[in-house]
C-alpha cells in the first residue's frame, strides 16, 4: 500500500519521542495530538478589500525600488511578523507578537492573496512570532516559551483542528523565571544539517553580570539548535543581544543573522549588525560590545574574556534589522542571486527616525559583504512611519514577500524589467 505524504508526516510525528504531549499543555493541544476534535468551528477572516486596503496601496505608490522592480499589496494581515512559505506553495503562515498565526492563501495564483484567516483557532498561542518550514512540509512555530510542530499544516489548515504536537513543551524553551515582555520574538530555521535553529533574545538592554553564566548555559542571548524530534539541544551561537532574523547561505551552509544593538548611547552609535558564523560556539561580542566595536558603558573597563567575531556588516544605528533571507530565485537579475534581503523595522527612540526599509546585502567571493537600501519610503517628510517592515520571504515564482506589523500587511516585490 502506498503511503500518502500526509500519512507519512503524521506517522513520523507520532514516532518522535520528544513530541509526545506533556501533562501541563492545554487540553486542545492534547486533543489535537491524539487526532480528536475540539468542537471549534469558527475562523477569524480578514477583509482584503475596501478603504483600508486602498490606503495601504496608496502608501506603496511612494516606495522607491531599483529600475524594473514593482511592489504591490499581497494581503492585509494584522500584526504581520515573520513568515513561512509552504513548500507546496499552497499557503503562507504569518506569525504575530500577539496570539494569532495567520494562514494566507492565493487560491487563483494571481499573486494577490484571496483569503486570510487564523490558523489552528482551537489552540491558544502565546507570541507565536516565528514560523518555519522543513523541506518535507513540517511547520514549526517558535513561541515565547514553547515550540509547536504541525506535521501537515499545508493540508490541514482549512480545518480549525490540525495535527499538532509540542516539540518543546511550554516552559522548557527558557526557564519560566526568565520570561519577559521584552525581546520575546523568537525566529527559527531548519539548517542544512536538518536541525532546527531558534534565536533566544535576552530581555535586558545590557545583561547584568549575575545573569551571564545562566544565559550562556541556556542559550539566552544566542541561537540554540536541536534535532527535529526535540532532542540534542545545544547552544550554537553566543554573544547576541537580540537576533530576530537568521538564514543559511545556500552556497556554503554558513549561518548569517541580524542583531539589534544597545539603546541609550546616542542616535548614531552603536551600529546594527549582520553577522556571519562559520562554526559552532563562536561569540559575537555582547554584552562587552554594544554593536560593532563600540564598548558598552556597563562593561567598558573590563577585559574581554574570550575571542569575539566582529560583524560582517555594520548597519546604521538603531534601524532595527530584523528578518532576513538569502535569495535563491530566478526572477531577479543575476546581481541579486545569492544576496541577503533583510528588513529594517525602524528606530523607536532615535531623535530622527531611520530605517523602515528593505535592504540588500551582497557577499563577495572573499567573504566580505556590503549592504544598501533596496526598497524604502515608509517614513514620510514629517518623520512619521507609514509602515514598518519585519521580515522577507521568497515565493516559489522568485518574487519576495515583505511583512509589516504596523500597517498589518504583506507586500509582494517582483521584477518585470520594465
Amino acid at each position: 500500500m502506498k503511503t500518502t505524504l500526509i500519512g507519512a508526516a503524521i506517522w513520523v510525528a507520532l514516532a518522535l519521542p520528544a513530541v509526545a504531549q506533556s501533562t501541563d499543555v492545554p487540553d486542545n493541544l492534547e486533543k489535537l495530538g491524539n487526532f480528536r476534535t475540539t468542537g471549534t468551528t469558527d475562523f477569524t477572516y480578514v477583509e482584503q478589500d475596501g478603504p483600508y486596503a486602498e490606503g495601504i496601496r496608496k502608501t506603496l505608490e511612494r516606495i522607491t525600488l531599483p529600475p524594473g522592480f514593482r511592489i504591490g499589496l499581497y494581503a492585509v494581515v494584522p500584526d504581520a511578523r515573520h513568515m513561512a512559505v509552504g513548500p507546496q506553495g499552497i499557503v503562507t503562515f504569518v506569525g504575530t507578537r500577539k496570539d494569532k498565526v495567520w494562514a494566507v492563501t492565493d487560491r487563483n495564483k494571481d499573486r494577490i492573496a484571496d483569503e486570510v484567516k487564523d490558523f489552528a483557532p482551537s489552540l491558544t498561542f502565546a507570541i507565536p512570532n516565528g514560523p518555519c518550514f522543513s523541506k518535507d512540509g513540517f511547520l514549526y512555530i517558535a513561541e515565547q516559551n514553547r515550540v509547536l510542530l504541525f506535521p501537515a499544516a499545508e493540508f490541514f489548515y482549512e480545518s480549525p483542528d490540525v495535527a499538532a504536537f509540542s516539540l518543546v513543551p511550554q516552559g522548557e524553551l527558557i526557564p519560566p523565571g526568565e520570561e519577559s515582555y521584552n525581546h520575546t520574538a523568537r525566529v527559527c530555521r531548519i539548517g542544512p544539517d536538518g536541525r532546527i535553529y531558534i534565536s533566544l533574545g535576552q530581555p535586558f538592554n545590557v545583561t547584568p553580570r549575575d545573569k551571564l553564566e545562566l544565559y550562556r548555559e541556556i542559550g539566552i542571548g544566542g541561537i540554540i539548535r536541536m534535532k527535529t524530534d526535540g532532542t540534542g539541544r545545544e547552544v550554537y551561537t553566543t554573544g547576541i543581544r537580540n537576533s530576530v532574523g537568521h538564514d543559511f547561505d545556500p552556497a556554503t551552509g554558513d549561518l548569517w543573522f541580524t542583531d539589534n544593538q544597545v539603546d541609550g548611547m546616542g542616535d548614531d552609535i552603536p551600529p546594527g549588525e549582520i553577522n556571519h558564523q562559520t562554526e559552532m560556539g563562536q561569540h559575537f561580542g555582547y554584552p562587552w560590545y554594544g554593536g560593532g566595536d563600540v564598548r558598552t558603558d556597563d562593561y567598558a573597563d573590563e577585559e574581554i574574556p574570550l575571542e569575539v567575531v566582529m560583524p560582517a556588516v555594520e548597519t546604521v544605528a538603531h534601524a532595527a534589522d530584523l528578518g532576513m533571507t538569502f535569495y535563491t530565485g530566478g526572477m531577479f537579475p543575476e546581481e541579486y542571486r545569492g544576496a541577503i534581503f533583510s528588513a529594517q523595522h525602524g528606530s523607536w527612540n532615535r531623535t530622527e527616525p531611520i530605517g523602515a526599509r528593505v535592504m540588500v546585502t551582497r557577499i563577495a567571493e572573499d567573504g566580505s559583504a556590503s549592504t544598501e537600501p533596496f526598497a524604502e519610503g515608509w517614513i514620510d517628510a514629517n518623520g512619521e512611519y507609514l509602515g514598518r517592515p519585519v521580515d522577507v520571504a521568497q515565493l516559489r515564482d522568485g518574487s519576495l514577500l515583505v511583512s509589516d506589523d504596523m500597517a498589518g500587511a504583506l507586500y509582494r516585490i517582483w521584477y518585470d524589467g520594465m
